[in-house]
């Protein structure tokens, strides 16, 4: 038998090895391929949970504000809820009732603004003790006028204007052009202070506070001494009659 030179021996060993190493790192190769190409472990189960977990306590929130007749703070919460969990029983239980607390919220909204439109003071003046209730015009491009409601011991109650300037075009005896909301307008019985104040005095002054109590907005047309005819607009309808004070006789 023809024995083999020892060189073919090596070199045929190294091919062996050289194969086999081969097959591994294509073995290998391909067991890498099948990691990748299987998808990661789901993580929505959990993701589904703690949303679900959340929807619960934000309608829970909601529920509670509602009880509590927080309608301008559980308004927010339920249009969270609609937003972020949109399919979830939460989202379709809110809808339920979300127009009418959002409709809520926004009276509660407005009811506070027109409040603070009103300022409210009480002292003593000229000798006697005034309680005060007055509020601006709220429309722009007119001067600032005060609607002022006063009660004095001494002089009474008084309902007028007040400006700045002249005053307004008014003698003894004139008449303002008054609407309450959008009724028609009327015409007030009015009259210029003897101290000459830039004021204009509403003569009923009794029942001109009546209707305004009732009222959410007054415009009065007035003339500003030296100036053209304008409207004054005031949004009444924060009025407080309880800040005001009692009632003083004349």
């Amino acid at each position: 038998m023809r024995s083999v030179p020892l060189k073919w021996t090596f070199a045929m060993a190294a091919r062996r090895i050289a194969c086999s190493v081969f097959v591994i790192a294509a073995a290998f190769l391909a067991a890498c391929s099948d990691k990748k190409a299987s998808p990661p472990a789901s993580t929505a189960a959990p993701q589904a949970v703690a949303a679900n977990a959340q929807a619960e306590k934000s309608l829970d929130m909601y529920h509670q504000l509602l009880q509590s007749k927080s309608y301008e703070l559980a308004g927010p919460i339920g249009q969270e809820i609609v937003a972020n969990y949109p399919n979830s029983s939460e989202a379709k239980e809110v809808k339920e009732t979300l127009a009418d607390t959002l409709a809520k919220a926004e009276t509660i909204t407005t009811r506070r603004r027109l409040e603070k439109l009103w300022i409210y003071q009480s002292g003593k003046e000229s000798g006697g003790d005034q309680t005060t209730a007055s509020i601006y015009n709220s429309q722009p491009g007119t001067d600032h006028v005060r609607l002022i409601l006063r009660r004095h011991s001494q002089w009474g109650q008084s309902v007028y204007l007040f400006g700045s300037g002249k005053g307004f075009e008014c003698g003894k005896s004139c008449a303002i052009a008054t609407r309450f909301d959008d009724a028609a307008p009327q015409k007030l019985k009015a009259y210029a202070p003897e101290t000459g104040e830039p004021a204009i005095f509403v003569a009923d002054d009794r029942a001109f506070i009546a209707k305004m109590s009732k009222a959410e907005k007054i415009s009065f047309e007035v003339t500003p001494k030296g100036k053209s005819p304008e409207t004054l607009v005031y949004e009444v309808g924060g009025y407080v009659s309880d800040k005001f004070g009692t009632p003083l006789k004349k």
